[in-house]
């Protein structure tokens, strides 16, 4: 890999900070394309997404939005790994995404394997098993509100340089100008027409049919459904569609 304390391809920086002015604005340019051609947003999501990768010496990232107080949804995310990594913080309910979220500053873990154990428990015990060795979540902000955050892995431990962290910072800026495009209420989604996968539906369908049979808040629900995938080592997606298909009653959750 090409020396990280060099400026990354793309001609003259931004104010002499050695960001690559023109590689931001070829990305700024095809994200006004993209939301040309796509109304979802989702493709300007993707042109960032590929950019990340492309940009700051990185091996995946995924971008991903709240949905409610509870939940996140994945917009895009540029390999597998980059997509399990979203997937084990939606399900487990922590992990830097999530500080990134509620904190609103940048969550750098370039030792994964030092830092995660301290801050999330948890989640550095399922991630041990995968090749990740340092993780960076960005927060996604119009403001003061979180609309969500974008998550960057490398397979190999270390910081990412000053000069990648700044890029990565812009490269964020676009995103929540993307978000803000998508939706004339920037604190949420509901309004900006993005479609959820298939098991992050039978998620929420799960949550809902568990606050009724129980009388609880969502919040409790998605938590009940949380503690019993980590229990009996399932995915939380998986413990969903046993309840959407009445293969598992809700009461069973506190069993």
């Amino acid at each position: 890999m090409a020396d990280a304390s060099r400026s990354p391809p793309g001609g003259r920086s931004v104010s002499g900070t050695g960001v690559p002015a023109e590689s931001l604005s070829r990305v700024r340019t095809d994200v006004d394309a993209a939301l040309r051609d796509d109304a979802s947003g989702v493709e300007a999501v993707a042109v960032v997404v590929r950019a990340c990768v492309e940009l700051l010496g990185i091996d995946g990232a995924s971008i991903s939005v709240v949905a409610s107080a509870r939940s996140r949804q994945m917009l895009y995310a540029s390999d597998d790994v980059s997509t399990w990594i979203e997937s084990l913080q939606f399900g487990l309910g922590e992990g830097p995404c999530y500080e990134a979220f509620e904190s609103r500053v940048p969550v750098l873990a370039p030792d994964l394997a030092a830092s995660a154990a301290a801050s999330w428990p948890v989640f550095a015990a399922e991630i041990a098993e995968r090749q990740v060795g340092a993780l960076f979540a960005l927060p996604v902000l119009s403001g003061a509100i979180s609309l969500g955050s974008l998550d960057l892995y490398r397979v190999q431990p270390g910081w990412l340089a000053s000069v990648q962290l700044a890029t990565a910072l812009h490269l964020v800026d676009i995103v929540a100008l993307v978000l803000g495009r998508m939706s004339a209420d920037p604190d949420t989604i509901e309004n900006a027409g993005l479609p959820l996968s298939r098991d992050r539906e039978q998620v929420h369908q799960a949550t809902g049919m568990v606050l009724a049979a129980l009388d609880v808040s969502a919040a409790s629900a998605l938590d009940r459904l949380r503690a019993y995938a980590f229990a009996r080592a399932r995915g939380l997606e998986s413990v969903a569609a046993d309840i959407v298909a009445r293969r598992l009653a809700p009461t069973e959750l506190d069993s």
